[in-house]
């Protein structure tokens, strides 16, 4: 008993502050959307043409903005209040969502239409993610922002779970619109815990003064430390190349398993979402992210996806999304907090926006890569880049951490 409740109060722990508690429940609901609409607007591209490479782009778009001006989100994430700026993206990006279901519903949908939405997204994104990154740390303080990293992935991962499953519903019952309509009413919730928090208990965060260079100053500050270099790089590698799930999940469900339907798409992100939470739950619990940490996981994201790559059935594939969850969640955790443990109040926003680069931002660069690998061969392949990359990304990291240790254990002459 006393063991389960060390549990419960170790993982949870920071869900004891009310202004993070209310952002939770917020980022609930509104992920759930999000999920809903990445699920309708995949099967909505399948509908309209059927090709990967559109379904590639489409995705692609939407991180074009993280990719080519990402670290301007942080610049502006250090200079003005977190929260403000939340107000505007998550208000942008419901009214996007919007727009894209009141085309569906009258029928002037299109490819063209739906590109130009995922890069008004994009737009959005670069300056919600490094904003929304460093407010976290805002709410909770130091102490607990490891663990606060990890629930906010679960609660990620959570809408995947939820999310996807009731969009194959109303995908079956009402077609693709509904569930644009849906994500767009989801960003009510974060507004009002927006606004129910309580400003006296933000951690004080000092806001940079406008300056010449602090974009240089920004990148020359993760230059010099190894240990947020180090975090960029592997997610970089594995953001390019593993986290392509929207682009590859459809088409394996597709194409390779020959499903006619969204459901078992949906089944697929469904069982990858549960696994998420579990491997979310279980960082939350340690608390204690490293090098080495991330180094386990990125081999054990690599193996498993491999997995999924080789599964022979559908069902298979199914069951194997649990463990790619488990992992990919942890994996991408423990980077975050790496970086917001190793980086300065002034910089984080900045080191943030690097973050929303190295995993959101390259998605422009490995989704239309995986697209065209998919169309060459097969989903299978494409799945299989991604895992051969990510186990490389763990064997370099071992050897950096094995060295790392080396030095450390060499007598001072």
């Amino acid at each position: 008993m006393n063991a389960a409740r060390s549990f419960k109060t170790k993982t949870f722990a920071a869900l004891s502050v009310r202004n993070f508690r209310l952002y939770v429940f917020g980022q609930l609901v509104s992920v759930s959307g999000t999920w809903m609409q990445s699920v309708a607007q995949g099967w909505l591209i399948l509908q309209i043409s059927g090709s990967s490479i559109d379904l590639g782009i489409a995705v692609a778009l939407q991180y074009v903005p993280m990719l080519v001006i990402g670290s301007y989100g942080g610049v502006i994430a250090d200079r003005h209040d977190k929260r403000t700026i939340l107000y505007a993206t998550q208000g942008g990006a419901g009214l996007l969502a919007l727009a894209l279901g009141v085309m569906v519903t009258t029928h002037h949908v299109s490819i063209g239409a739906v590109y130009v939405l995922a890069s008004l997204l994009g737009i959005v994104n670069l300056f919600d993610v490094p904003a929304r990154q460093a407010f976290v740390q805002q709410m909770v303080g130091r102490d607990l922002i490891a663990n606060a990293v990890s629930l906010n992935s679960v609660l990620m991962n959570a809408g995947r779970l939820i999310g996807p499953g009731i969009a194959t519903a109303f995908i079956a019952a009402l077609g693709t619109a509904v569930c644009f309509y849906a994500n767009a009413a989801s960003y009510v919730a974060v507004l009002v815990a927006l606004a129910l928090m309580r400003r006296g208990e933000f951690l004080p965060m000092k806001t940079v003064p406008r300056e010449k260079g602090q974009l240089r100053l920004g990148l020359a500050y993760v230059r010099a430390n190894p240990e947020l270099r180090r975090a960029l790089i592997a997610v970089a590698i594995s953001g390019t190349f593993a986290f392509n799930f929207t682009v590859t999940l459809p088409v394996l469900a597709h194409t390779t398993f020959h499903e006619r339907t969204a459901a078992q798409y949906g089944l697929l992100m469904g069982a990858m979402g549960l696994g998420a939470i579990i491997g979310g739950l279980v960082i939350a619990y340690r608390s204690r992210p490293t090098l080495a940490l991330l180094t386990v996981l990125a081999l054990g994201f690599g193996t498993s996806l491999t997995l999924v790559a080789l599964a022979p059935t559908m069902l298979w594939a199914e069951l194997l999304m649990i463990p790619t969850g488990a992992f990919s969640v942890a994996f991408v955790s423990t980077g975050n907090a790496i970086l917001q443990l190793n980086s300065s109040s002034a910089m984080r926003g900045r080191v943030m926006s690097l973050y929303g680069i190295a995993f959101f931002g390259t998605t422009p660069i490995g989704a239309p890569l995986i697209g065209l690998v998919i169309r060459a061969s097969d989903p299978r392949t494409g799945l299989l880049v991604g895992s051969i990359l990510t186990l490389a990304v763990g064997a370099w990291l071992a050897v950096t951490v094995a060295r790392s240790s080396a030095r450390s254990l060499e007598p001072v002459a």
